[in-house]
């Protein structure tokens, strides 16, 4: 049998359930998952091997107006997202308004890329609404397979990716078969910090934040990192540390447990806080932390 190797990307609006399914076809938490807006900033590659196949997926930040540089950054990843799949799922819900950002849905159509829909949260709806639903997509992405699924309970994951199986191009692998994923230990330590920050902190504060591991040291039995929160505004940094330090201490240990989790080694983790005066719109700031090529 020939061997079948292809990019899908995973695309759709803020918190349709993207990273969430992207993990679940790969298997391994690569994309951070909280219940916040935004929560993806990169595109994020998973890889799946097998003897004769290799999916390259990746999930993209949620489709959006940009209100600032870092945003409009974010959206050059989602545009990227048509330029070089092989396969788009679009990813919906049962919650969000369809009719939501005709323009992005009607680039995909122009594409000519073949198209699977994901109509996900179905564990949140009734037969009625998924078979409605199920029926306007089908009328909007006409040729596309639509799935109605539940990435949480991982409800109708398996048909999903026989049917990516069935649409990959012949070719082959663009990575060596054991990675998982392109990018590299000190970008999943930095996403791990992130998600407890999303977590921990309200409003805008987790948005106005970005972290830089500084130092990644793996020694024999233990890994040493170093890592910066850099916050946009000097109010903010009294917030992520918080009364007597319990805030920053809090994100510090439960990023560990994860990292030592992800890693399967101990980790020694030191936090700093810092200001990096409205890095969010500032070209050079986005560079440092890989928004702008």
């Amino acid at each position: 049998m020939a061997h079948k190797a292809g990019f899908v990307n995973i695309v759709g609006n803020p918190n349709v359930g993207k990273s969430t399914i992207m993990n679940a076809l790969v298997g391994e938490k690569l994309s951070i998952i909280t219940s916040k807006m935004q929560t993806t900033r990169h595109r994020i590659k998973g890889i799946v091997s097998g003897d004769d196949f290799q999916i390259v997926y990746s999930d993209t930040p949620g489709i959006l107006k940009p209100n600032y540089k870092l945003q409009e950054s974010m959206l050059k990843f989602v545009d990227s997202a048509l330029i070089d799949a092989d396969i788009i799922l679009y990813v919906t819900d049962v919650v969000e308004d369809p009719s939501k950002n005709k323009d992005y849905i009607a680039k995909i159509r122009k594409s000519n890329i073949p198209v699977i829909v994901l109509v996900n949260k179905i564990d949140l709806s009734n037969q009625e609404k998924v078979t409605e639903l199920f029926e306007y997509w089908s009328g909007i992405f006409p040729g596309a397979t639509v799935f109605p699924i539940s990435a949480t309970e991982k409800f109708n994951i398996n048909p999903v990716f026989d049917r990516i199986l069935e649409l990959l191009p012949e070719g082959e692998a663009f990575f060596p078969k054991d990675d998982l994923t392109d990018l590299n230990e000190r970008f999943f330590m930095q996403e791990i910090i992130r998600e407890k920050i999303l977590l921990n902190y309200k409003k805008e504060v987790p948005y106005s934040v970005e972290v830089e591991v500084e130092e990644f040291k793996d020694e024999r039995d233990i890994l040493r990192i170093r890592a910066i929160i850099h916050v946009a505004r000097d109010s903010q940094k009294g917030i992520i540390i918080g009364h007597q330090g319990r805030s920053l201490k809090w994100v510090g240990t439960e990023a560990r447990k994860d990292a030592e989790e992800f890693f399967s080694k101990k980790i020694f983790l030191d936090l700093y806080v810092k200001v990096a005066k409205d890095w969010r719109d500032k070209d050079n700031q986005l560079k440092k932390f890989g928004y702008m090529g």
